[in-house]
């Protein structure tokens, strides 16, 4: 245990012990999305931000089998404010472009303390605290971040704008990945996985910004699935 420990708290100090203190003003990303080890999706993400706001875009094209039953590009916006803790996202919209009948749309009312998600033709409330994600808010909310922090980090998200969830993240330690952007020295963290829980695993970039270069999900029925980079830049 005594070991386990220096190792973490080497890897926290391999990042200079602090967030991007001069975050970047944009980001532009592109991932390979597999399940269960075969290629499925494509995706492309951007982030920018200015004058307090923030706005992240990401679009989905489905690849291979997937292609022949899925043909649309799924898309998902996250708008919010920078504030000194990270980011506070205030508006959330994911949908696939042929249907608008399957739209999501979660609006976060601070003031209140709720989250308004509207999918289904119907609304629903949940409350929410400081610190509250959503699906994609919270990937860039990492560069945002202090590394001491992520020993043990614990936060609401709305993955989906359907439902708000807790999420507990602790730091595995170190590791480099190979990618097709080259080396990478990482930081890894799991998820707290609670009985009936889907199992989350997340890898952070430490020489660019504590950038969520990989993320995997193994679900409760046993399906992986893993988003993995291809494409980073950061200015």
């Amino acid at each position: 245990m005594i070991l386990r420990a220096l190792f973490i708290l080497a890897a926290i100090a391999a990042t200079g012990g602090a967030s991007a203190a001069t975050p970047p003003a944009s980001v532009k990303a592109d991932y390979d999305v597999f399940r269960d080890g075969l290629h499925i999706v494509n995706t492309r993400e951007s982030f920018e931000h200015n004058d307090g706001k923030f706005q992240i875009v990401s679009e989905s094209d489905p690849v291979g089998l997937l292609a022949m039953f899925i043909r649309t590009r799924v898309k998902a916006v996250s708008n919010g404010a920078v504030t000194p803790a990270g980011l506070r996202p205030e508006r959330f919209d994911y949908g696939r472009l042929d249907d608008p009948a399957k739209n999501v749309s979660a609006v976060f009312d601070w003031s209140a303390s709720l989250l308004r998600m509207t999918f289904d033709n119907h609304t629903e409330t949940a409350a929410i605290a400081a610190g509250a994600q959503d699906g994609l808010s919270v990937m860039y909310h990492f560069m945002f971040t202090h590394a001491e922090q992520l020993r043990d980090l614990e936060f609401q998200m709305s993955r989906n704008g359907r439902k708000v969830e807790h999420y507990h993240y602790q730091l595995a330690g170190s590791e480099q990945l190979e990618t097709k952007i080259g080396k990478l020295n990482t930081l890894h963290l799991i998820k707290k996985r609670e009985p009936d829980d889907n199992g989350v695993e997340i890898w952070l970039a430490q020489d660019h910004n504590l950038f969520p270069v990989k993320l995997l999900i193994l679900e409760k029925d046993g399906t992986k699935y893993e988003q993995v980079i291809t494409r980073l830049e950061i200015k």
